[in-house]
């Protein structure tokens, strides 16, 4: 499942604030990580999680999300820091055309565990028709 959630927020003349809580959120948040300094010229992700759900959010610049369920693939901009895309299981994700001084920030619903990472999309593409 692919879903793009909208953060609320809060905007006055000191400028804007976003706020996600629990009831929000589709899964219990279990680590936070983001990516910046991130070469405009490179691509992150090129995996599927076998377990974890993830928000992605841009919390600065821009960065497309390239989003395959082994059927279809599909091409989201991210250029919002009140937009979120969340990404269930199973899903090939791959981030690219990234801006200067992007800031990719990730929620995730499990710890870190390279076990239930598909970095191979070959096997990804098996995954799906077993």
């Amino acid at each position: 499942m692919i879903k793009l959630l909208q953060i609320p927020k809060v905007h006055d003349v000191r400028g804007s604030l976003a706020v996600l809580e629990k009831q929000d959120l589709p899964f219990e948040i279990k680590r936070v990580y983001y990516l910046y300094d991130i070469p405009t010229d490179t691509y992150r992700g090129g995996h599927a999680h076998k377990i974890q759900e993830s928000i992605i959010i841009a919390l600065s610049g821009s960065f497309e999300v390239v989003l395959d369920d082994g059927k279809e693939r599909q091409s989201i901009l991210l250029n919002k820091p009140n937009e979120g895309l969340y990404i269930g299981t199973g899903i090939w994700r791959e981030i690219q055309n990234i801006s200067s001084g992007a800031v990719c920030f990730v929620l995730a619903s499990s710890e870190y565990d390279e076990n239930e990472y598909i970095r191979d999309y070959d096997a990804f593409l098996s995954s799906k028709q077993s």
